[in-house]
């Protein structure tokens, strides 16, 4: 496994697969990387020739007041995990590397940004779309790999894949859980002991609102009050929000019909995280 850190290096050895006949398949990371991260990578080597993975803390989707600065980062740490799944390339670059010194192009997506997480992180969701763009562009990928945990952000990419004509596969990958059902992330790290046994009030709040759903109600509304009143038990727990959207156009509905996506965000303490599910209502 090779760790590169410009644009050049990346596409020349991208090249020389391609010239050679190789699928290539692309996870985009932050960085600090967990076992969800390895079932991406996992995933992507299973289905394709060579998998680059890219670990690139992005300063454009984070705002003036967000954790860019705090965000933990680990290299070696990270060079180990990708190893250990079975990929071949690590690209690493600096951000003037990305964007050099005077970056002026913006790339955005309407609708599917508008709510959930894209209401209360204004910047995110275009910074996102930007640095994708710019790694699908350098990567040239067969195949992308997204967890479904930052469901709207799937969406998100989804959709500007297909706008912009992209000849990319996405393929989304299922949560990655601890023992006790907390979701997989990078800011877990942030809580601390006491914070960490509050956060698994999400996938139990959660829990109660699935089964819910699973016994027949299609009230939204009924669904978040289930999930807010669960949540609410939580000392510790702040809620940022608690939505019902249809999973494509990320947009409310009153009604759980077709594929719905239940998603909540949560601050625990200081840090706050995002959980989900995703139901389907068949005909």
């Amino acid at each position: 496994m090779r760790l590169v850190k410009t644009i050049k290096e990346v596409r020349e050895i991208v090249k020389e697969w391609k010239k050679q006949g190789l699928t290539v398949g692309y996870v985009p990371t932050m960085g600090y990387l967990h076992e969800g991260h390895k079932s991406l990578i996992e995933k992507s080597v299973s289905q394709n020739d060579r998998t680059v993975v890219s670990v690139f803390v992005n300063p454009t989707q984070f705002g003036p007041t967000e954790d860019l600065a705090s965000y933990p980062r680990d290299i070696e740490r990270d060079k180990a995990l990708v190893e250990s799944a079975g990929a071949d390339l690590v690209f690493n670059p600096e951000p003037v590397e990305m964007y050099g010194s005077h970056f002026t192009t913006t790339v955005n997506t309407t609708e599917v940004s508008e709510l959930l997480c894209g209401a209360r992180r204004p910047v995110h969701f275009g910074g996102v779309c930007l640095v994708l763009t710019k790694f699908f562009n350098i990567v040239t990928p067969d195949r992308a790999y997204f967890g479904q945990k930052d469901a709207q952000q799937l969406a998100v990419v989804r959709r500007f894949v297909k706008d912009l004509n992209f000849d990319i596969e996405i393929v989304p990958c299922p949560i990655v859980r601890e023992a006790d059902g907390l979701a997989k992330s990078s800011r877990n790290t942030y809580l601390s002991k006491e914070e960490r046994q509050a956060a698994v009030i999400l996938s139990k709040s959660l829990k109660l609102g699935l089964e819910a759903v699973k016994n027949g109600e299609r009230s939204s509304a009924k669904v978040i009050d289930i999930i807010t009143k669960s949540l609410e038990t939580e000392k510790l727990a702040r809620i940022d929000y608690v939505e019902v959207v249809d999973n494509e156009n990320i947009q409310r509905t009153d009604v759980i019909k077709g594929e719905v996506l239940v998603a909540i965000a949560v601050y625990i303490g200081k840090t706050r995280l995002i959980d989900n599910f995703i139901y389907k209502v068949e005909d």
